[in-house]
């Protein structure tokens, strides 16, 4: 029997497949009519086919308790997927490669000139509250100025279709790997749609990031040496890491790996003696990086990194101190970043925020803790934040005392009504929350991926994403309507 979407439970939200009145959106319409033939039971076979197959290609994440400890899940998959017209995505493609343009351009200029801040337009007590301002970067000149090569914004749906940027990941954006892999899982079990719904590719990426790599390289290296730096196997995107690794051809390594010589060059150890290495990169925190520098107690990174890097004999993407624009009050003054540094108005508008740190808005933060959003500026996985219409007397007191004592680090939003789309729970399809992280590669162009990691919320009314806190994914059809 075929699924009757007239009967599909109206949302209360944007839904991203079904319009009012049970007609597909743009580029929808093949997947719907598909799936509308294909029937519950063949969907849930279906299903149970793609979640074998995640099993055996060994798509894993690690979840961590607050006991300690830590388990690897199969990875989370909806096969359902998420549609979005090309005409659409131009606009939002647009809109983050001006994001990525201006946030590189506010980095390089808190570690040179300052001149955002001292024309007034990006407050000099929020910079020196920052947490992830790096001192030691001050001065450095990275390879074409780029600080964040790697870039995964948030994005998220409003009840009213406005696509809003909920915040940006510039320190070591995970993810990217799950959007590759979600995409094999799905050819294989609709190969039926590929065929005609004129979804277009995601599969570059790999290559896309090792060219804006190799070109970090010095000039006069022909064949650069790069590799990727893991914190190792216990990490929760150790799958990533190895994973691409693999994709670019490049060796994976850890810091005991790594040695940096005496004329400032670094050097990986293999088999066959020392190696000479061009361009790391990198998904280990600032802080252990390198403990000549940083966290004496660091067994992740390598002794002399940072010398050699600001030595200009190996680059490093991300680079450090990339993470003083991944706070989530600074993310309140990208609009006026763009409009600062490129003379424009942003194309994606940031969610409306309170700062906590400013007294008249920390105020009405602490009135309407009920009906707001409060987030830590610079944790991530959606740990440490207060989601008000849900919370407790004492959570909400708890935060309170929180943010009198660090109003610097906490920011608040209203709730987003978040965009639904049909997903399969206990063999029938019901509307559940989502968002998406795109990817943006910069290098001498910036370059965004064809669509991004749909998180979806798998808990009824959630809103809560994240994979560590019971989330799953979904892969992301950018469909040109025009085939």
């Amino acid at each position: 029997m075929g699924i009757a979407w007239d009967e599909y439970p109206a949302a209360v939200s944007f839904d991203e497949l079904i319009a009012p009145g049970g007609a597909p959106r743009p580029g929808a319409s093949a997947l719907v009519e598909f799936l509308a033939a294909l029937g519950g039971q063949e969907l849930v076979t279906r299903q149970k086919a793609a979640e074998v197959a995640i099993r055996s290609m060994g798509i894993t994440f690690t979840v961590y308790h607050e006991e300690g400890g830590s388990i690897d899940r199969a990875w989370p998959l909806d096969i359902i997927p998420r549609v979005i017209a090309l005409e659409e995505w131009r606009r939002i493609e647009t809109g983050l490669q001006q994001r990525a343009q201006a946030l590189n351009l506010f980095i390089d200029d808190i570690y040179h000139d300052q001149r955002i801040v001292n024309d007034g337009v990006f407050p000099r007590a929020y910079l020196a509250d920052s947490a992830n301002f790096r001192p030691q970067c001050v001065g450095i000149d990275p390879p074409q100025r780029i600080w964040a090569h790697i870039c995964g914004s948030d994005l998220v749906r409003g009840a009213d279709g406005t696509m809003y940027v909920l915040e940006d990941n510039l320190r070591v954006p995970s993810g990217v790997s799950y959007m590759l892999e979600n995409r094999q899982v799905v050819k294989r079990v609709f190969p039926e749609v590929f065929e005609a719904a004129g979804i277009l590719p995601v599969d570059e990426y790999p290559s896309q990031l090792f060219d804006m790599l190799r070109a970090l390289a010095p000039s006069h290296v022909q064949q650069p040496e790069i590799v990727v730096l893991t914190p190792g196997i216990y990490n929760s995107a150790y799958f990533e890491h190895a994973y691409l690794a693999q994709q670019m051809g490049c060796e994976l390594v850890e810091g005991s790996d790594l040695a940096v010589a005496d004329d400032d060059y670094v050097h990986m150890r293999t088999i066959d003696g020392w190696r000479r290495v061009d361009v790391i990169y990198r998904r280990i925190d600032d802080l252990f990086l390198d403990p000549e520098v940083f966290r004496r107690d660091s067994g992740l990174g390598v002794p002399g990194l940072m010398r050699a890097w600001r030595a200009g004999k190996v680059a490093l993407a991300n680079a450090p101190g990339a993470g003083v624009a991944d706070d989530k009050l600074v993310y309140t003054f990208v609009p006026a970043m763009i409009r600062y540094y490129l003379d424009q108005d942003a194309i994606l508008p940031n969610v409306p925020s309170f700062l906590c740190c400013d007294s008249q808005q920390c105020e009405h933060v602490l009135a309407n803790l009920s009906t707001l959003v409060v987030k830590p500026a610079n944790e991530s996985g959606g740990y440490g934040m207060l989601m008000g219409p849900n919370s407790s007397d004492s959570e909400r007191r708890q935060f309170a005392e929180l943010i009198r004592a660090q109003p610097r680090n906490y920011i608040a939003q209203p709730v987003i009504s978040l965009s639904t789309t049909p997903t399969l729970v206990d063999g029938h399809l019901e509307p559940r929350h989502l968002d998406l992280r795109p990817f943006i590669l910069s290098g001498r162009e910036v370059q965004v991926t064809m669509g991004g990691l749909t998180r979806v919320a798998m808990r009824k009314g959630s809103l809560v994403v994240n994979s560590s806190q019971g989330g799953g994914s979904k892969d992301t059809w950018i469909v040109d309507t025009s085939i």
